[in-house]
């Protein structure tokens, strides 16, 4: 400290040896190293500790979801097997929710009308039809609507033709499913709407909505997203939801067609 005190005040002079003011900011120098070296040791050793705390934390969730999982897809394999036995005893080939997967990649996606459409590179040959469903992760992102030999467009659900990105789709609740229709999207809050449901309906935020098979050509039980609103007009007399997409509509490179395999589309 004395030294430091001394340094500050002759470093200003012209008469101050070098050597001497030089030896002092060296002595500095050492003095603030040795007294940094067991603060950052301690410091980091506190840093160490919450990073293990929250690494277990983490480590806990993970496991926690993993078992989730484990039994949710157990579950699934379940209904799945008893699904396939009723259709058995009942001679049902096919259902509303029976369906299959081609997977494709996205060849272009205008800036222009990013929104609007995107072209797979998957067609005709691969055994895609017009207005078969396209998927991208675990969300409904829209349908085929030109098909070609080696490729095929897809008209977004995000499309601003309002004609277009109308479907069918049910919402899940605590008691039972609410069929409605897809209306559009709304561009500032990024997320689609829904209407013409029932008033009695007892939908809350967070309810799962997913295609109802009832629209033609689209199975049953795709998943498109989460309940974000609920809102009735003044008069109460009609009931929209805003629903939140199921997957990022802006990020994806690989999507995937559903071919439902119901007879009489």
């Amino acid at each position: 400290m004395g030294l430091m005190a001394f340094s500050v005040s002759v470093r200003n002079s012209d008469k101050t040896p070098p050597l001497i003011q030089r030896f002092g900011n060296d002595v500095v120098g050492v003095a603030d190293r040795v007294v940094a070296l067991p603060v950052n040791g301690v410091k980091n050793s506190f840093s160490s500790v919450s990073n293990l705390i929250n690494t277990y934390e983490e480590n806990t969730k993970l496991k926690a979801q993993l078992d989730d999982l484990a039994q949710t897809k157990t579950r699934a394999n379940t209904l799945k097997a008893e699904n396939k036995e009723l259709k058995k005893q009942l001679n049902l080939d096919n259902t509303l929710t029976d369906y299959t997967k081609i997977n494709a990649a996205v060849l272009t996606r205008s800036p222009a009308n990013w929104q609007n459409n995107l072209v797979i590179n998957k067609g005709s040959l691969a055994g895609i039809k017009k207005n078969m469903p396209v998927m991208a992760g675990s969300g409904l992102i829209g349908r085929v609507v030109e098909v070609n030999g080696t490729n095929s467009k897809v008209e977004l659900v995000t499309t601003d033709n309002q004609s277009a990105n109308r479907f069918a789709a049910e919402v899940v609740t605590a008691n039972g499913t609410a069929n409605g229709i897809m209306t559009g999207y709304d561009k500032q809050s990024r997320q689609l709407k829904m209407g013409q449901l029932n008033t009695d309906a007892k939908i809350k935020v967070g309810d799962t909505v997913q295609t109802s098979g009832l629209g033609g050509l689209t199975p049953r039980g795709l998943y498109i997203g989460k309940v974000s609103k609920v809102k009735h007009d003044n008069y109460g007399l009609a009931l929209s939801l805003t629903v939140k997409p199921a997957v990022n509509l802006d990020d994806f490179t690989v999507v995937t067609v559903i071919k439902r395999q119901l007879a009489g589309d």
